[in-house]
């Protein structure tokens, strides 16, 4: 029979276990919310909480994150390319106040009317070079509609990209003027596709699926109408649940200017792979081509 000294060893022991597996299921769960913020930013794998963690490290009250999961390699299933059933010609949106002050002066975009067909280009002048992207107002109209109300109010003007990830997911998170992964526009609203297209308990939710290289999306907290000004650029493949609005695409100028970024590497203060990039990267001006 053993000794209460033997007994006691054993529940030691049993403890150290628990308490090891408990702080390895802590971990994996950290892993598993992206970017940090609004994109901070929250990116999750969830950029952002990037990125957009994609759970924003930043955007609207918190942080947007991309997403910060370290997979060998990029895996997913593949988003849907389109919706399933188109919306109307034109659509209402909501943008509550929310997610705390602006971080820049900005009123918020017309929520009557709003186009939900068609695109609208964007052309982003940073420091590193152009980068071109064309926003799908038939995918995401509300989305679109706030990216476009912004850009032509000057709220992108003169801000930093302030999160990349090198690592697991690919992307550059930007969309906060402060540039520190918190700060949005004052007010959110609500996912669209390809979140949309899937019920609230679906478990295509939580499962990961595959960002293509070219990709742009919202970052935001991982709470409901958290997203705000803060979005990801995917300059890889990047597995990352469907939960992050996909809005657009990059050009190919563009995704050459994103991989020169990427090449000079991150600062890793998020972690192995993730962090600012390691020379700063400013958008100059966004300008709304008409």
């Amino acid at each position: 029979m053993p000794s209460n000294e033997q007994r006691r060893e054993a529940a030691k022991r049993k403890l150290e276990r628990q308490l090891e597996r408990r702080a390895q299921r802590a971990r994996k769960r950290k892993q598993l919310t992206i970017a940090g913020s609004a994109i901070g930013v929250v990116v999750i794998v969830g950029v952002v909480a990037l990125i957009v963690g994609l759970n924003q490290g930043g955007d609207n009250a918190t942080t947007a994150d991309a997403a910060t999961t370290t997979p060998a390699e990029p895996t997913g299933a593949a988003l849907p390319t389109a919706r399933a059933h188109a919306l109307p010609a034109t659509v209402d949106c909501k943008y509550p106040a929310g997610g705390g002050p602006a971080a820049k002066p900005v009123s918020a975009p017309p929520t009557t009317g709003v186009p939900a067909t068609g695109t609208v280009d964007v052309a982003l002048s940073t420091s590193d070079g152009p980068i071109g992207m064309t926003l799908n107002r038939a995918e995401s109209p509300c989305t679109v509609n706030s990216i476009v109300s912004l850009a032509k109010q000057g709220y992108f003007n003169d801000t930093p990209c302030h999160r990349l990830t090198t690592n697991g997911i690919y992307v550059l998170q930007c969309g906060d003027p402060t540039g520190k992964g918190t700060g949005g526009p004052g007010y959110g609203f609500d996912n669209e596709f390809p979140t949309d297209q899937f019920p609230a308990d679906a478990p295509q939710l939580q499962q990961p699926a595959n960002y293509k290289r070219g990709t742009i999306a919202m970052a935001n907290t991982g709470a409901p109408g958290s997203n705000g000004s803060q979005f990801f650029l995917v300059y890889k493949d990047s597995p990352l649940p469907p939960n992050y609005t996909v809005f657009g695409t990059i050009d190919e100028q563009g995704l050459k200017t994103i991989d020169a970024i990427a090449a000079k590497g991150d600062t890793g203060t998020n972690g192995p792979g993730d962090g600012a990039p390691k020379e700063p990267v400013q958008i100059k001006t966004a300008t709304v081509k008409a």
